[in-house]
């Protein structure tokens, strides 16, 4: 079946089954390579991606589910309001040690300081609860997400 997605702000004409993972059809048809694949059941959070700006899991969420819904990846997160300021932030501070989760810690937290500009270190952990690090980096991911809210509340550069 042929779908129109949007993507990263493009619009992509894609053939498949509408049952296929978004995932898959992120890396295998789109070549968008940034959403791992981690567990395959939603528990990791290395396929985080955004679906009209709310973290979804692509491994558990049909192709075909999506609908007129914008995709966002990390490929794209910068364009996410607090984008950039995480994408710094996660550099200035060496966060990622293997980096296979990044790009979803990465998207989550974007989401997470779109709807928290300020968030206490209770609200990252539970915001950030269903992101796996097999390298044990939370505590320079939350360090990185307040480095990042307090870059974006003093509208620095990013």
């Amino acid at each position: 079946m042929t779908m129109d997605l949007t993507v990263n702000r493009v619009k992509h004409s894609v053939t498949a089954d509408p049952e296929k993972p978004l995932l898959w059809v992120l890396r295998e048809d789109l070549h968008l390579l940034g959403a791992k694949f981690g567990c395959g059941a939603g528990l990791c959070g290395a396929c985080t991606v955004l679906l009209d700006g709310q973290p979804v899991r692509s491994c558990l969420t049909p192709v075909g589910a999506v609908g007129e819904a914008a995709v966002t990846t990390i490929e794209d997160v910068a364009s996410q309001p607090a984008g950039q300021y995480v994408l710094d932030a996660w550099a200035d501070l060496d966060v990622p040690q293997c980096g296979y989760c990044q790009a979803g810690q990465i998207v989550s937290a974007t989401w997470l300081l779109g709807q928290m500009p300020d968030p206490q270190d209770e609200d990252i952990d539970a915001a950030m609860s269903g992101n796996i690090c097999r390298c044990s980096t939370y505590l320079r991911i939350r360090k990185a997400i307040k480095a990042a809210a307090k870059a974006q509340g003093k509208g620095e550069a990013a």
